[in-house]
């Protein structure tokens, strides 16, 4: 009779050893998860907001800002695609009496030519809240000159570059590098019998691979008609 009580005591014991604890274990795990979730909500807000980056504004000896402008045509020009020349940028407007002057002496056209169509890019570029692809067209019919008059109505690319006056001259190198930015010349009360024309000097000494004697001067003209 002994021997039988033992035998079923130890049954006994082996069957409550073998059971799994399914109810502590759920228990222990409930606590480790509250515990995760405000660790991953503090995590979350460490993260710094991504803020949208501020366009840079063009500084001489820095990288151009690049853009993408439309012409009095409707073709679309990007100044990146010229990467590999030179670049010339005219701030312009045919209303203002500093641009006519230059125009009625072809000083625009005329150092166009004489630094080489071939070898350099000239982008004229209006910036005046009323500018039209169609006045654009007939002023360049008018005066006869070949380089494009881009659309700036919104004035965004003209203060990305802090154009001040027209015109107003920046000069790009094949790098795309801002090398020059300022005054057309000398000049602004057209009375010089031979004005200093810095923006030829500038380009020429590009092209011979040369270091430039000025890199920044002061420009005159009318102010940029911006919308606001």
């Amino acid at each position: 009779m002994k021997n039988l009580l033992l035998v079923a005591l130890l049954a006994f014991a082996a069957g409550a050893c073998d059971k799994p604890a399914e109810t502590a274990t759920a228990e222990e795990a409930k606590p480790a998860e509250a515990a995760a979730e405000p660790a991953a909500a503090a995590k979350a807000d460490e993260a710094p907001a991504k803020e949208e980056a501020p366009t840079a504004t063009a500084q001489v000896g820095q990288p151009a800002p690049d853009f993408e402008l439309k012409d009095e045509t409707g073709k679309t020009h990007k100044l990146s695609d010229y990467k590999g020349k030179i670049v010339v940028l005219e701030w312009t407007n045919p209303d203002c009496p500093y641009v006519v002057r230059h125009y009625e002496k072809d000083t625009m056209q005329t150092t166009f030519k004489a630094l080489g169509e071939d070898k350099i890019v000239w982008l004229a570029v209006d910036s005046s809240n009323f500018v039209k692809p169609e006045d654009s067209a007939k002023w360049k019919t008018a005066e006869g000159f070949t380089y494009p008059v881009l659309q700036d109505a919104s004035g965004a690319v003209g203060k990305i570059y802090q154009a001040k006056t027209t015109p107003h001259m920046f000069v790009v190198d094949a790098e795309g590098t801002l090398r020059y930015e300022g005054a057309i010349d000398n000049d602004p009360k057209g009375k010089e019998e031979k004005p200093e024309n810095y923006v030829e000097k500038a380009v020429t000494s590009l092209l011979e691979g040369k270091e430039l004697e000025t890199s920044q001067t002061k420009p005159y003209g009318c102010s940029v008609k911006y919308g606001s």
